[in-house]
């Protein structure tokens, strides 16, 4: 669902992207460089960040941003299908200044992934099925305020889909019922 920002905020856009494979459908997933001032340092995510003041609009971020970290070139190798509710940011449990707008993409070209390394340490396609279908459902533990709490989850070959990104799936499949 659209928001307004309250003065304090900005606004970040990132691309959820599918493609039919012969064995189904997949998701593009990537893990975040690591470092030290980054909030979600080594989490898994999508392609995005912040929207630049040259950005026409919040689909032109995700576009843009995807292109830097990740080489694919979003208007050519791509189509725009939609876009999924915004979702505040949180960090270490903390709301932050940032609203995020997820857009989802159905990319039809084979392009070669090219990974800036200084913001993207790994980049993979996943089968989707098995995240849909629960399949993969795993907890996340997390420390709080001297608790430890369980957070859902993906098992993505090992690695841990859970918080924002995890949030913006989930938010994909109950679309898709």
């Amino acid at each position: 669902m659209p928001r307004e920002l309250a003065e304090h905020e900005k606004w970040a856009a990132v691309a959820v992207l599918l493609r039919e494979r012969a064995s189904g459908p997949e998701v593009f997933f990537i893990r975040r460089a690591e470092h030290p001032r980054d909030p979600w340092s080594g989490h898994m995510a999508f392609p995005g960040g912040r929207q630049d003041a040259q950005d026409a609009t919040l689909l032109h971020t995700a576009m843009r941003e995807t292109q830097e970290e990740v080489g694919l070139d979003l208007s050519r190798e791509a189509e725009h299908i939609g876009q999924l509710d915004d979702l505040q940011a949180i960090a270490r449990g903390k709301p932050q200044e940032t609203v995020i707008r997820p857009f989802v993409f159905e990319v039809h070209r084979e392009s070669p992934i090219q990974v800036d390394e200084t913001e993207v340490a790994e980049a993979l396609w996943t089968p989707l099925l098995p995240l849909y279908r629960g399949e993969a459902d795993t907890v996340r533990p997390y420390q709080w305020h001297g608790a430890q709490i369980d957070f859902p989850a993906y098992d993505v070959d090992g690695r841990v889909v859970w918080g924002l990104t995890y949030q913006m799936l989930h938010s994909f499949f109950r679309i898709l019922g």
